[in-house]
């Protein structure tokens, strides 16, 4: 079991988010940037990501264990009712159900905000989010080959997708 509370982001999560997310961009293909951003590049995108979207946290105690969060999927007007969803927990912390429980509370927010699909992509092979992205719902749609260079060799990135509500026509706008 996950173990805390999911809860909205705030920007004061920011450093704890980023502590969370440098290992994953230092150390792995999980993450093609290549430097691990600043609690305060950090707690711009809580931000941005709270105006349109969503950016949750599960807090055990006081303590960030993970976090996940959405933003647009594409930029163009065909495209709002997807979003491209992220889940990233404490190394130490995985396989204990933070990662489902902070999806599950994303995806409900999502829908109740008018979206309609959640779109995900994930360096391949990685078979932890591979099981993650399976048990909550996506399924897989393709596989970019060799589209990410990073730690000295090429990386494939699947795409994966999530229905979050039933696509009725014509769709409100989301909020």
């Amino acid at each position: 079991m996950a173990g805390g509370v999911v809860r909205d982001a705030v920007v004061a999560d920011a450093e704890a988010c980023a502590a969370i997310y440098a290992p994953y961009v230092a150390e792995t293909a999980i993450s093609f940037e290549l430097e691990p951003p600043t609690p305060s590049q950090l707690a711009q995108r809580i931000a941005a990501a709270q105006r349109t979207h969503a950016w949750l946290v599960l807090d055990a105690d006081g303590v960030v264990n993970g976090y996940a969060y959405a933003g647009p999927y594409k930029e163009r007007a065909a495209y709002r009712w997807s979003c491209e969803v992220s889940v990233y927990v404490d190394l130490n912390r995985r396989r204990a159900g933070a990662g489902r429980a902070l999806y599950e509370a994303l995806f409900e927010r999502l829908a109740q905000r008018g979206y309609r699909t959640a779109i995900a992509g994930m360096t391949l092979p990685n078979p932890a989010s591979e099981g993650l992205h399976r048990a909550v719902g996506f399924e897989p749609v393709g596989v970019y080959r060799g589209v990410g260079y990073k730690h000295g060799r090429w990386h494939d990135v699947a795409r994966l997708q999530r229905p979050l509500e039933d696509l009725d026509d014509p769709p409100p706008e989301p909020r």
